[in-house]
Formats: C-alpha cells, structure tokens, sequence
C-alpha cells in the first residue's frame, strides 16, 4: 500500500489536509477527494481559486472583529443599522447564523468565546458603544455556565455606562449547544424574546 501512496501523493495529501477540516472525517475526506479529483474537476479549480482567495483577502473588521475583506465590515459601515442595539457574539460564524434570519438591525461585536477574559478588547468595545451611541448590549451567546460568567464580567467592565441596558436572548436555544446548530425559527423567537441580563 506504501508503493501504491508514493505515486499518488498529491491525491493522499488532498485526503489528509480535508481530515483536518472539523467535521469532516477520513471517510467523508476520501469521497470529497474521489469527487474532486474524479468527477467534478470544474469544482476542484474553483474551489482552490476560492481558497486562495479568501485565504489572502479575508480577515477581521477592526470594529467588530467578524470577517471581512477590507478593514471595515459591511455591517460596520451600512449606517441604517446604527439604531443603537449592539449584539456581542462568541464567534464570527454567529453573525452569520443571526444575520441568515434578517431580524437584528443592529451592529455587532465579536468576542473569541475560547479566549482568556483578560483577552477580551474592552477598549475597542468601550470605544465602540461611545462613538455609536449604542443603548443597549445584546448578549447573543450560546447558553453555557462560561458564557453566563462571560456576559456578567463585560457587564460588569461597561458599568461605566450608565444609561446602558443589557438583555440576552431568551432561552429556547439548547443549552451547550453553538448558534450554528440551532434552527432559524427557534434562534428568530430567541432573539425576539430577548429578556434583560
């Protein structure tokens, strides 16, 4: 079998650099490889011209951290959605999940859920609430003990603020479960019934 590898190296490497996709699994690595070595060649250049693309050209907004392909973000920049509601997240992909249900008009702010506290930039997020006149934080988190503690320790860091609220979205979405994984109905009827925090 080692032979057999050695003279399609190209095609193992495909399997192996796929595997260290998560999610994805030896078995589902091998037919994505068969596929798009095979019988989808037309999808295989786009798919590494896309890569290379959003590899060199995606990154992050400097208002809000989520992605973007210049320093600042669409949302960032699109001034109907200055209506004073600020939306922190855990994660990029969740301002994707929020926005796929067109209900939030507001502005965001990403927090690395997986970063230390002391890591969270209170000086941008402070800078943030002040320049955009935002009156409410919306805590937009997954429903875990971590980020119960989180959503209190930035309260608390932004008690500077005085006139500002704080609400979280209402329970609804499963407990330890990521934004991602919640269906569109169940994360509409959450961030419409947020509650204050």
């Amino acid at each position: 079998m080692q032979t057999y590898k050695k003279g399609l190296q190209s095609f193992y490497m495909l399997i192996e650099s796929l595997e260290q996709i998560p999610a994805i699994g030896k078995k589902s690595a091998q037919k994505i490889a068969f596929n798009l070595s095979l019988e989808n060649k037309f999808l295989s250049f786009r798919l590494a011209t896309a890569l290379e693309e959003s590899a060199r050209n995606v990154r992050l907004c400097q208002k809000c951290l989520s992605l973007s392909e210049s320093e600042i973000c669409e949302i960032c920049l699109d001034s109907t959605r200055a209506n004073g509601e600020l939306c922190i997240v855990g994660h990029q992909k969740d301002v994707f999940t929020i926005e796929a249900i067109n209900e939030f008009h507001g502005r965001y702010f990403v927090l690395d859920s997986k970063a230390e506290l002391k890591d969270i930039d209170f000086s941008l997020l402070k800078a943030r609430i002040q320049e955009e006149n935002i009156q409410e934080v919306i805590f937009a988190l997954s429903p875990t003990l971590a980020n119960e503690a989180i959503m209190l320790f930035v309260e608390d860091k932004l008690e500077c603020f005085a006139n500002l609220r704080f609400s979280k979205i209402a329970q609804g979405v499963p407990t330890g479960i990521g934004l991602d994984s919640v269906d569109q109905l169940s994360l509409s009827r959450a961030l419409s019934a947020r509650v204050k925090f």
